[in-house]
């Protein structure tokens, strides 16, 4: 489920950069005892974000590196041990078989 938002995310990036308007919020669909370190981590990453009692998560997603770090930040929360091993094991090899 948050990877398709942050697919629409990321596509509505891409749509609007051509536009003025390209600072948008959006509602992250998170599980409530996963979003306040979801959201203390993003605030460290320096993207804008809020976090009220009993509302969901909203970040501010200005570019696509801000929407791969919300990604990656969800993923270290929500992923299961197995799947976060699987890629790092990826992305070993994907940078090594340059060398």
């Amino acid at each position: 489920m948050v990877l398709l938002q942050l697919y629409g995310i990321l596509r509505a990036i891409r749509l609007k950069s051509s536009s003025s308007e390209t600072n948008r919020k959006h509602v992250i669909d998170i599980n409530w005892a996963d979003r306040w370190q979801v959201y203390q981590r993003l605030r460290e990453l320096d993207i804008p974000c809020l976090c009220s009692m009993n509302q969901p998560l909203t970040v501010e997603i200005t570019n696509p590196t801000a929407a791969i770090q919300l990604w990656s930040v969800i993923q270290q929360l929500t992923a299961s041990r197995q799947n976060l091993i699987k890629n790092l094991e990826g992305c070993w090899r994907t940078r090594y078989q340059k060398f």
